[in-house]
């Protein structure tokens, strides 16, 4: 169950919005944050909160790859694999990543530490390779660059 907190949170910004639809990234962003991910318990409740149909909340959920459908690592690691960012490598960068960590793309340690996923555009083209973890980009990624940065995440 989401905290008391939260709901109140959520119910907020129901009053902030002149329709509820317009209330749901918001409010799927605060399930998230304290689940780690969204299940579809946490998206039932979101639309519960809301008043709106579970299938719209889901329909969100789904739509954005910004949301978390399944757990992640304590470090989710986002790799650009857009054309920008493959054309400077971006591939070489994730099989690098995965390598390191004897894990494949989209799937998480059995430590459950880290989680590496490829992802569609991060919006730093000119950075390229550009890589997130958790809310934090990396930009201009190099193998030096994710060596130091698997060093301070251990």
């Amino acid at each position: 169950m989401l905290t008391q907190e939260n709901i109140q949170i959520i119910e907020s910004f129901k009053k902030q919005f002149p329709e509820p639809q317009a209330a749901t990234i918001p409010a799927l962003w605060v399930a998230q944050k304290q689940y780690g991910w969204l299940s579809a318990e946490a998206i039932a409740e979101v639309a519960s909160i809301l008043d709106l149909p579970n299938q719209h909340v889901l329909g969100v959920a789904t739509f954005y790859t910004m949301f978390n459908k399944k757990p992640v690592g304590k470090y989710h690691i986002q790799v650009c694999t857009n054309v920008s960012c493959q054309l400077l490598g971006s591939i070489k960068i994730s099989e690098y990543i995965c390598n390191r960590l004897n894990i494949r793309p989209n799937e998480t340690t059995t430590d459950g530490r880290f989680t590496v996923s490829e992802v569609e555009c991060l919006g730093s083209c000119g950075t390229a390779p550009v890589m997130q973890v958790n809310d934090d980009y990396y930009e201009c990624v190099t193998q030096e660059t994710i060596d130091a940065l698997l060093r301070e995440m251990k």
